[in-house]
């Protein structure tokens, strides 16, 4: 039975067989209400003018005005949370820095699995991203220009974690740091495949190395490890340097990879050498390796609530006594120059 204060879903997609599969899937949640339909952005003005959705669902392929661009324009006017629901390419970061909460992709029509799975991961997605909070990501200029720091210790490592929203988080602290800067290991929750491309976009944005990581690399230098969407990612330290091991295994705080698992590996193979952030997302994953990184001397970060899209990890992070310091996004990456100094 449907709830009074359902979550109101508008669908934003070109396609009428992918429109009526959205209605049908994510009508089976009572929780969740398909308030209306959209063939395309300048349909859907209409819609959620007169409909008021709380959250829209958006193909990025559209004829008239791709999602991307119907994005860009929506939040400025209307701050509504967006899922953008596409095929396998760098486009869906593309939506997420033009202001989108989250993505899920397209399923193998022709797979019951795949579609089943899918609409279980919208409808999950549509719950988060209705507590969501939506920001512009205005491009700003590094907090650290003309400063110098000097040599960092290669010996020191930085772990960040996140879920909702930590794409462009994790986007803006890299940005934000000098090619010297010790490795960085990084567990995003998101999806396989993703996680590759992910990586290459921020190799290709940043001043740093970064890529996917895989079992035997090693945590450098100006390098950033990613960890695969399907593999938990955890650090060893042989001699006087880290090795990331990444593995199949069961989800952890309902993830995998979980961030959990790395910062607990940190924790135990780095110590007071190491750095944590923990960023924007739903749930509690990495509360507790959080804590047990700065209980071995690490110094630790965590977003605050106002720039947070999701202030779940963090506060559940902050509330077990795991950060140091809490911080807006755009002051981390100059809070962690300062410890490496």
């Amino acid at each position: 039975m449907e709830s009074d204060n359902a979550i109101k879903v508008l669908v934003v997609d070109d396609s009428i067989l992918f429109r009526e599969l959205l209605l049908l899937g994510i009508s089976s949640e009572p929780k969740i209400k398909v308030v209306a339909t959209a063939k395309d952005p300048y349909d859907a003005w209409d819609k959620i003018l007169q409909y008021k959705p709380d959250v829209i669902t958006c193909d990025v392929e559209m004829p008239k005005m791709n999602g991307i661009e119907f994005i860009r324009r929506l939040i400025p006017q209307y701050p509504i949370p967006v899922i953008v629901v596409s095929s396998i390419s760098h486009t869906v970061f593309e939506a997420m820095n033009a202001g989108a909460v989250d993505f899920v992709v397209k399923p193998d029509m022709n797979e019951i699995n795949s579609v089943e799975h899918f609409i279980n991961d919208l409808i999950e997605k549509i719950k988060i991203a209705s507590t969501a909070k939506v920001t512009l990501h205005a491009a700003k200029s590094s907090t650290h220009t003309n400063i110098s720091y000097g040599n960092f210790d290669s010996g020191r490592i930085i772990a960040i974690g996140a879920s909702t929203g930590g794409t462009e988080a994790i986007a803006k602290i890299l940005k934000d740091m000098p090619s010297e800067i010790p490795g960085v290991v990084v567990v995003q929750h998101i999806p396989p495949v993703f996680s590759r491309i992910f990586a290459e976009r921020l190799d290709a944005t940043t001043n740093l190395s970064v890529k996917e990581a895989e079992t035997g690399d090693y945590v450098e230098q100006g390098r950033v490890l990613i960890a695969p969407g399907d593999r938990h990612m955890r650090i060893r330290k042989v001699s006087d340097r880290y090795k990331v091991e990444c593995f199949a295994g069961e989800k952890v705080n309902g993830h995998c990879p979980s961030v959990d698992v790395l910062f607990e590996s940190v924790a135990r193979e780095a110590g007071k050498d190491a750095i944590g952030v923990i960023l924007t997302g739903m749930g509690y994953d990495g509360a507790k390796g959080l804590l047990a990184m700065k209980r071995k001397g690490a110094f630790t970060v965590g977003q605050d609530e106002k720039t947070s899209v999701i202030y779940g990890m963090p506060k559940a992070a902050y509330n077990v006594g795991a950060v140091v310091k809490q911080l807006p996004l755009d002051r981390i990456a100059l809070a962690i120059m300062e410890i490496l100094k």
